[in-house]
């Protein structure tokens, strides 16, 4: 009897058509911690994962485990060898949040450009009249560069357009073409790129290549007076480098709904800068959004279970020839 185990609870939706499936039971951990996982993991054949690590001490927890379902698309707290070296496939949702993350992007871009949180705070103390607030300005007419090309970035660099900004876009494994046909212009040179954009919003994976892209050289290869917008990972951003450059007012401000450490804690230089707009990475957390990883979840838990899992939601793909 396959068991599904949430660490932490999930949508309702998805709980119930799990529960409908012949045979299959669910147990959803609130709270999850190292006495719970113990407890839980030795019957799981599946679990859906939101923020928990991933890591070979949790296996050791789980000798059965079938499948792991990320609910979201980041992994970078999933050690992804361990899973395939037992022949269990990590599933993303891919499809699932793209569209309230670009969203949040360009909310968090917006709320930087029109310094809404200075505004709010000046009709609270009843100061109507001309508050004093820094500069702000309109997005059309702006130079964005979106960093990454997949179905976030994407979107967002399509928003932009509607907001009738010049979209540059730096994804180094997309073929220009592309970029071109979308409508958008290939960032060919990334330094080029930097000095010219008025925005730079990023929407990468964190691998050994990108974590830490966003560092002192980055940043003072951005336009002066420039913002930067994280909807990604906070390991992309070297925050001491970031906090400098806004600081010294080399950048004008910064969007954030990630963080190199999450929760976010109190000698968190950024936490401290007036120029930084903050939400606690909760741009995917709206309720279609919660509603859709859920159910895209679940649906891979059960494709398992009937063997036929869908290869495009697999990011460890060779286990899927193992297990052929």
């Amino acid at each position: 009897m396959p068991h599904v185990v949430c660490l932490r609870p999930v949508h309702p939706e998805a709980l119930a058509l799990l529960r409908a499936s012949p045979g299959v039971t669910v147990e959803v951990l609130d709270p999850v911690n190292e006495t719970t996982i113990a407890a839980a993991m030795p019957k799981a054949d599946a679990v859906i994962v939101r923020a928990t690590p991933i890591n070979r001490a949790f296996l050791a927890h789980a000798p059965n485990l079938r499948i792991v379902a990320r609910h979201g698309v980041g992994y970078d707290a999933v050690d992804v060898p361990a899973l395939t070296e037992r022949g269990i496939p990590l599933t993303v949702t891919p499809d699932a949040n793209a569209a309230c993350v670009a969203e949040h992007a360009m909310m968090l871009m917006l709320n930087v450009a029109r310094q809404t949180q200075y505004y709010d705070a000046a009709v609270r103390g009843l100061r109507w009249s001309n508050p004093p607030v820094p500069d702000t300005f309109d997005l059309g007419g702006k130079t964005v560069l979106v960093m990454g090309f997949g179905r976030i970035g994407g979107r967002v660099a399509r928003l932009c357009k509607a907001f009738d900004m010049k979209v540059l876009v730096r994804d180094p494994f997309i073929p220009q073409n592309t970029i071109k046909g979308a409508g958008f212009i290939p960032a060919k040179d990334l330094q080029a790129a930097l000095a010219e954009a008025d925005v730079v919003t990023l929407h990468l994976p964190s691998s050994e290549k990108t974590r830490g892209i966003v560092n002192g050289e980055f940043l003072a290869s951005m336009k002066k007076g420039s913002m930067l917008i994280n909807t990604a990972r906070g390991t992309l951003v070297e925050e001491t480098a970031l906090a400098g450059a806004l600081t010294s007012g080399h950048l004008k401000a910064a969007g954030l709904d990630v963080f190199w450490e999450e929760p976010a804690t109190a000698d968190n230089p950024l936490l401290k800068l007036p120029n930084v707009v903050m939400t606690p990475h909760s741009a995917a957390a709206t309720e279609q959004g919660l509603r859709r990883m859920a159910l895209s979840c679940a649906d891979s838990i059960l494709s398992v279970f009937a063997n036929k899992l869908d290869p495009d939601v697999v990011i460890n793909q060779e286990v899927l020839r193992g297990n052929a």
